[in-house]
């Protein structure tokens, strides 16, 4: 019996993976599993470019605005809540399902699984998170590369989540956060096709700024402005929202807030394309795929 096959649509940020994944979803009669680790908060519609009414009525979409930012959710939580969801729809019938996204991580975690690290410790957690918000991330990185260097040379070092977290093992535990790592692959009992979204740059720019303008103008600012008390939330400690609250506390005009948010989304592209140049297993193209 042929095995169940994991289709995943995965590119930069404004690559248009949303449209694409409609079509394979139809073509293979899939509902759509998402793995932005943004669009899955409730609160965060805009600025995360969660799918509109229409495509979400066209087609089934999991994993779409069904958390709260109030509650931390990671990489490893997605990994359960995600197999599980896939192997129940497997289950149902389904040969073929389409994934969708761009979070590296939950990508990672989906197709290798991700390493037994401690559970959090949300005393800590807590206080590194005010920590970060009032001496900066760059004081966290800087007692991270004493206590792990190794660390410092494969997370990205600017993002507050992933310096907060390996810095709360650390001390937790007091082990390296990198000594958790074994870098054993899990297999998964289906297989895995993975698709690449490929846009020249300047092109893939363009659609970054475009985009970015037709989020203000469809009411970024206001949706910012209404989860500002909540700005030291990890969940918000995202592009388009960050930039946002920098203007509202006075350090920047509104245009000086656009324009860090277009910069900001394209360094996120690249890094985002820079992590999965690793990754041999996936076929980059533009549509149509032939599967």
């Amino acid at each position: 019996m042929p095995r169940k096959r994991l289709i995943i649509l995965l590119g930069a940020t404004a690559s248009g993976k949303t449209e694409y994944s409609l079509e394979l979803a139809s073509r293979y009669g899939s509902p759509i599993i998402s793995c932005d680790s943004r669009q899955i908060y409730k609160e965060m519609s805009i600025g995360t470019a969660v799918p509109d009414q229409a495509s979400l009525e066209a087609v089934k979409h999991y994993f779409i605005q069904d958390h709260s930012i109030e509650n931390l959710y990671t990489a490893g939580l997605y990994e359960m809540e995600a197999l599980e969801l896939i192997r129940e729809l497997f289950s149902r019938g389904h040969d073929t399902l389409v994934m969708t996204g761009g979070s590296c991580f939950y990508i990672d975690a989906v197709c290798k699984g991700l390493d037994d690290f401690p559970c959090a410790d949300q005393a800590l957690r807590a206080e590194l998170d005010a920590r970060c918000r009032e001496e900066g991330v760059d004081s966290l990185a800087r007692q991270l590369q004493e206590l792990d260097p190794e660390s410092c040379k494969t997370i990205d070092i600017k993002n507050n989540q992933r310096v907060i977290r390996a810095l709360e093992v650390c001390l937790m535990t007091g082990r390296p956060f990198s000594s958790f790592k074994t870098g054993q692959e899990k297999k998964r009992e289906f297989d895995i096709v993975k698709l690449g979204l490929q846009r020249d740059r300047e092109e893939l720019y363009g659609r970054i700024d475009k985009r970015v303008d037709l989020m203000m103008e469809a009411g970024l600012e206001q949706e910012a402005l209404s989860l500002y008390d909540k700005r030291g939330l990890a969940a918000l400690q995202t592009v388009g929202y960050k930039e946002l609250f920098g203007y509202f506390d006075g350090q920047y005009s509104k245009e000086e807030a656009v324009r860090l948010i277009k910069r900001n989304t394209r360094h996120y592209a690249r890094r985002q394309l820079s992590w999965w140049r690793r990754d041999e297993q996936i076929r980059w193209g533009k549509p149509p795929f032939h599967l």
